[in-house]
């Protein structure tokens, strides 16, 4: 008898980030089903230097059929579910999942579904400059998401998410956790809270590498965490 359905993870963006997805996705099963259970998940994870140079090139048109084209092997590998491993890739989700043809656990749902539960309103959003809208005073992708949901969503300014994004790309994704860096994010969460923000997404899933809830004046979402546990209730109970 089955106890759990296949899951399809694309990873690899980065995969400093998809080892945790990995991890926390497997002890969750563990933890529900005990004994040597370990999740039923394939992953393809993608070469992450094209990708950031296509997102670099604002070409997400070349970087949607990368993951459509991801996503239809997973599919054909026999998964019933994909979980993009990434909140910036999720610019290209829906593209992703109309031409997959399958559930796709969208990242931006669960944590809002997380916050709601806690009876938050106002939310602080780190993440790339591309998922905090560096480019637009108008909401896109990821804010309007949290938007619909029934949220509030405030982000740094313009040259701070310059650095936040810079320190993703150039540090986080390539294994360095520095303290200064550390203590820059800790700052620019304290300022966001002193303009009314009840909690904090980490809307990048490196992110959560280098801050931790212990680290910040308000309520930490992790997205990396909320997603892995939305990917475990998807095998589990769905």
């Amino acid at each position: 008898m089955r106890t759990q359905k296949t899951l399809g993870i694309i990873g690899g963006m980065s995969w400093e980030s998809t080892q945790t997805y990995y991890q926390l996705i497997n002890k969750g099963v563990k933890d529900e089903l005990g004994g040597l259970h370990s999740a039923d998940i394939i992953i393809h994870s993608l070469d992450f230097a094209p990708i950031a140079a296509l997102q670099a090139k604002d070409d997400w048109n070349k970087l949607a059929k990368l993951l459509i084209d991801s996503g239809l092997g997973l599919k054909r590998a026999g998964v019933e579910g994909l979980l993009i491993a990434s909140n910036t890739m999720h610019k290209v989700a829906e593209q992703v999942q109309l031409a997959v043809d399958l559930p796709l656990i969208h990242i931006a749902d669960a944590t809002a579904n997380i916050i709601l539960n806690q009876k938050l309103k106002t939310v602080a959003l780190l993440g790339t400059k591309f998922t905090m809208n560096n480019e637009s005073a108008e909401p896109h992708f990821y804010q309007q998401r949290l938007i619909d949901a029934g949220l509030t969503v405030l982000v740094p300014e313009s040259k701070a998410q310059d650095k936040i994004h810079d320190i993703i790309y150039n540090e986080l994704c390539q294994g360095q956790l520095l303290s200064e860096s550390r203590d820059y994010y800790i700052e620019v969460i304290k300022e966001l809270a002193q303009q009314g923000a009840q909690g904090v997404i980490l809307g990048c899933t490196e992110i959560g590498l280098l801050i931790k809830p212990e680290d910040s004046p308000i309520p930490v979402f992790d997205t990396t965490q909320i997603h892995a546990e939305a990917g475990v209730r998807f095998l589990l109970h769905t």
